[in-house]
């Protein structure tokens, strides 16, 4: 992809994962446009941090988001992700906790 976006790598990932739970990580990193490792470094990212849960079922992952969680920058801290994820149609997915 060419040029800069609104949204960084995490946000995107985020917002794959909120619109498909079961999601596998290399079909993330093909929409996203980022390698399978760096979708794993994020989701890993996400995970450490607490705006995803992964649950092993089977040998695949089902992931949660918790929506209720702020963003880290302190210009965007007062507001929830699970209000971006609302907005790009990604939040009705998002499990609150």
């Amino acid at each position: 992809m060419e040029g800069w976006t609104f949204l960084t790598n995490h946000a995107h990932v985020l917002v794959c994962i909120a619109s498909d739970p079961e999601v596998l990580l290399k079909n993330v990193a093909t929409k996203v446009g980022i390698t399978e490792r760096a979708a794993q470094r994020i989701a890993a990212d996400l995970i450490a941090e607490g705006y995803l849960t992964a649950t092993k079922v089977g040998r695949r992952n089902r992931y949660t988001v918790n929506g209720d969680l702020p963003f880290r920058h302190p210009l965007e801290r007062s507001s929830a992700v699970g209000s971006l994820l609302s907005l790009l149609g990604s939040g009705k997915k998002a499990r609150r906790k």
